[in-house]
């Protein structure tokens, strides 16, 4: 009987252990794609495409270990795959779902030059596994969450073995380009993509594991204070798939404690499936007509982190200096932009986009209108929270926020968090509050929403 051969893609799955996409039997192509289309659209000195790199090599370096390569190409996925069809052809496309808009299109042109495979790795459930008895999708977390846990307890997580594999006869060394149906080989190179290597810490994921363990017991209550280092740090290893879902599960849901986190996990889930199910949420309100007011020189000010309000700047400048934000700042954040300055939360949404190594777009866009109160959170749009009480409650001494902003190193912390301190007096250095009076943006937010709905 004829071996299958099938084109193995990867994508947010960037590892060899515990991958589907490599547990059949038969000929294989595995490849990874530069796709054109995405980073077209970036800044040349963007931090993940560094970050990408560097996983892409540490992932055909893993399969040389195991006798297989990986073919990496720069250019248009379905250009590529059209191209591939036409030399080899293949029997079918194995590659794990993407959920978002782009993806879904670009996987459904796929398809029809060649069957595709589906396997659900990217997130615990298919989109399709946790629905009401009715059938009828949860807009409501809680009830998602519970019919979630009930499920995960059924549901089969156990270590993927690796098929019996054969590599393809290809040339497997350098970067190929498409060019006039052809494809041009060049050096590996991020320069050769168009881009600027950044410096990167990277630290295994597996170390990452073994850290959070530790700190598990304390993570539920101390995980919003910004000063305690009891995060997983594995948003970004679980976003390009460095480390798998069913790793995760299958290490914490037999340890104490874990539930919070296991929480947080399924969370992941519910906006990916939420962006399934509703796609407009991902540039639309789902409810309430005001989208806020556009304003060129306030959104200027927030991305220079030059506000005033001390937590949001801190934030900012963390989220600009190492591609991340810690995640009760992210609200707060995005509190402000959408209420504090009234800036429409897709442009907040675009800048985070910009800037975040773990950027997910189902969970950026679906917090993004959480903190806008315009999304499918049944809590309405007057949800805003104070950026000074949120800095004394979660930075008491000011120490995440004089880590980010220098300037405020011999300030007392209580003048941190003290707005009319700020207002009052001169800080070198360091800008006055670009927000006059909390409690007034927040009441004219409110009174915004009620006026435009």
């Amino acid at each position: 009987m004829r071996k299958m051969k099938r084109l193995v893609w990867f994508r947010r799955d960037l590892r060899v252990e515990d991958n589907p996409i490599l547990s059949f039997d038969g000929e294989v192509l595995p490849l990874f794609i530069f796709d054109v289309n995405i980073l077209s659209k970036l800044e040349l000195d963007d931090r993940r495409v560094s970050y990408i790199f560097n996983c892409v090599l540490k992932l055909k370096q893993d399969l040389q270990m195991i006798n297989l390569d990986l073919k990496v190409f720069y250019g248009d996925p379905i250009a590529i795959i059209e191209q591939l069809q036409k030399i080899h052809p293949f029997d079918e496309v194995i590659a794990s779902g993407d959920y978002d808009s782009y993806a879904k299109d670009r996987d459904k042109k796929v398809s029809h030059i060649l069957p595709f495979r589906y396997l659900q790795d990217t997130y615990i459930f298919k989109h399709n596994d946790v629905l009401k008895d009715d059938g009828s999708t949860y807009y409501v977390f809680t009830p998602f969450y519970k019919k979630a846990l009930k499920i995960l307890e059924k549901k089969s997580i156990e270590k993927v073995t690796i098929g019996t594999l054969n590599l393809i006869n290809e040339d497997y060394e350098g970067m190929f380009r498409l060019e006039n149906n052809s494809f041009i080989k060049v050096d590996i190179t991020l320069k050769n993509l168009g881009f600027i290597e950044q410096a990167l810490e990277l630290t295994s994921p597996k170390l990452k594991v073994e850290a959070f363990k530790k700190q598990l017991h304390s993570y539920k209550e101390k995980r919003d204070f910004l000063n305690s280092d009891v995060a997983s740090n594995l948003s970004a290893d679980l976003r390009f798939g460095i480390i798998g879902i069913r790793e995760l599960l299958r290490t914490f849901l037999s340890l104490e404690n874990s539930e919070a986190f296991i929480r947080q996990l399924i969370f992941r889930d519910y906006y990916a499936y939420l962006l399934f199910h509703i796609p407009s949420l991902e540039s639309e309100n789902y409810k309430y007509s005001f989208n806020g007011i556009e304003d060129a020189q306030k959104y200027k000010i927030f991305c220079q982190a030059k506000t005033g309000i001390p937590i949001v700047d801190a934030g900012i400048r963390e989220l600009l200096t190492t591609g991340n934000m810690h995640n009760r700042v992210r609200m707060v954040v995005a509190s402000f932009f959408t209420k504090d300055l009234l800036l429409p939360w897709q442009w907040g949404e675009k800048f985070f986009a910009q800037h975040l190594l773990d950027y997910d777009k189902a969970s950026n866009v679906l917090s993004w209108q959480w903190s806008a109160g315009t999304g499918v959170d049944p809590q309405p749009y007057f949800r805003v929270f104070n950026p000074y009480l949120q800095s004394k409650k979660f930075d008491k001494d000011a120490q995440y926020i004089k880590k980010y902003c220098p300037e405020l190193t011999d300030v007392d912390a209580r003048k941190i968090h003290d707005e009319s301190y700020l207002l009052s007096n001169t800080i070198k250095g360091y800008p006055q509050p670009m927000i006059q009076s909390h409690k007034l943006a927040a009441k004219e937010a409110i009174e915004a929403f009620k006026n435009f709905n």
